[in-house]
């Protein structure tokens, strides 16, 4: 009897962190059925990523809406899962990190009798405000998960400070590496044709040192997004030399500050979110990135590049005490300061840009694969 595997997700950070893991099982369809369900919670982003890593689902709740509340996110998550579940009667339950897509289908999972596997386990803040509603997703999982794939040793510990058994978890790497040495290798093949990349290739002066910026976190809304523009603002006027580029939120609460205060500033490109494969290009590109995005503090530093994290607390310490970012928060001052001193002091950059990665080699997926193999009962 082959293993049923169900694959959960539904924003586009999960689908690129879940789609070496379906590469990896189905290199293995000999023990494995694998089954890929979106809740779709993200929609035209996560069709991107479904795209360049060439997947496709079985299941699509489609729940994406205008206004969407927690609530009937969560309700529509838990409703939507329960025929799949007693249809395909999975063994394993794969859910990512810390969506709300996470949270509601490893309950549904729970409720219906699978194992729930929580790949990224163990990140914690501690603090269930901040980041809102991720902290409190992943310790839900976290309660109810049968297998905790922790991605890194200090993800390991916190889960069995809680309590969880020592045989429930396994550290094995972040499965973003995974995703980014097979995309980077993709966009750098001659025969990668994307209009994305072509665009950017225009925009970008190569004389200039070039700073990324993504910034979207609910936590960060209304004064905190003000601040963080008006550093933004102040870097590109003392700065002409440096070209800032900015992939901007399609969230109002985003779009509304960063237009109204970085428009007409001539180092400064506002453009259009980008999908994935044309956004590691621009990583890659970067001298230096800011940002407050948990998956991007991971990739960097595989591809040589301080990180600027625009959060007051990380579930990521692994980064901030490799040397690999820096926590600046929304504080004006730091994020100008600490942004000077990487564009000015070269043994700054240097000792930032080469440091190890903690999250990982790339190999995070078939470890969770081959934990798997061993542990089927």
């Amino acid at each position: 009897m082959k293993i049923k595997n169900l694959i959960i997700f539904g924003t586009r950070p999960e689908a690129i962190k879940m789609a070496p893991l379906i590469h990896a099982f189905n290199q293995h369809s000999e023990k494995f059925t694998t089954k890929v369900c979106l809740t779709a919670q993200h929609r035209e982003m996560l069709d991107q990523v479904m795209s360049f890593f060439e997947l496709e689902a079985d299941y699509d709740l489609n729940l994406m809406r205008p206004n969407q509340t927690l609530n009937g996110l969560t309700s529509d998550i838990l409703l939507g899962l329960k025929p799949i579940l007693e249809e395909f009667q999975p063994d394993y339950v794969y859910v990512h990190g810390d969506t709300t897509t996470t949270m509601a289908s490893a309950l549904a999972a729970f409720y219906s009798g699978a194992k729930i596997c929580h790949v990224e386990a163990g990140l914690r803040t501690y603090n269930l405000q901040s980041p809102f509603p991720e902290e409190m997703n992943r310790q839900v999982t976290g309660i109810i998960s049968d297998f905790n794939f922790a991605p890194t040793e200090d993800s390991a510990q916190n889960l069995l400070k809680e309590g969880k058994n020592e045989n429930s978890i396994f550290v094995t790497g972040n499965t973003v590496i995974d995703a980014l040495m097979y995309g980077i290798e993709k966009v750098k093949s001659t025969s990668f044709k994307d209009d994305e990349i072509e665009n950017l290739n225009g925009l970008i002066d190569t004389n200039k040192k070039l700073i990324l910026v993504t910034g979207h976190r609910r936590e960060n809304h209304g004064e905190g997004f003000i601040r963080i523009c008006e550093s933004l603002k102040q870097i590109a006027i003392d700065n002409p030399e440096v070209q800032i580029i900015y992939p901007v939120h399609l969230n109002p609460n985003v779009k509304e500050p960063v237009f109204r205060t970085l428009s007409g500033i001539d180092n400064i490109h506002l453009i259009e979110p980008l999908a994935y494969p044309a956004f590691i290009w621009l990583m890659e590109k970067s001298y230096l990135i800011i940002t407050d995005s948990g998956g991007v503090q991971e990739e960097a530093p595989s591809l040589g590049k301080p990180v600027l994290v625009m959060r007051e607390t990380t579930e990521r310490p692994e980064a901030v005490e490799a040397g690999t970012v820096i926590l600046v928060g929304t504080d004006k001052q730091k994020i100008i300061s600490e942004t000077s001193r990487l564009l000015n002091d070269e043994s700054s950059y240097e000792s930032m840009s080469r440091t190890h990665n903690p999250y990982g080699d790339g190999k995070a997926s078939e470890r969770i694969v081959k934990f798997i193999i061993d542990n089927a009962n």
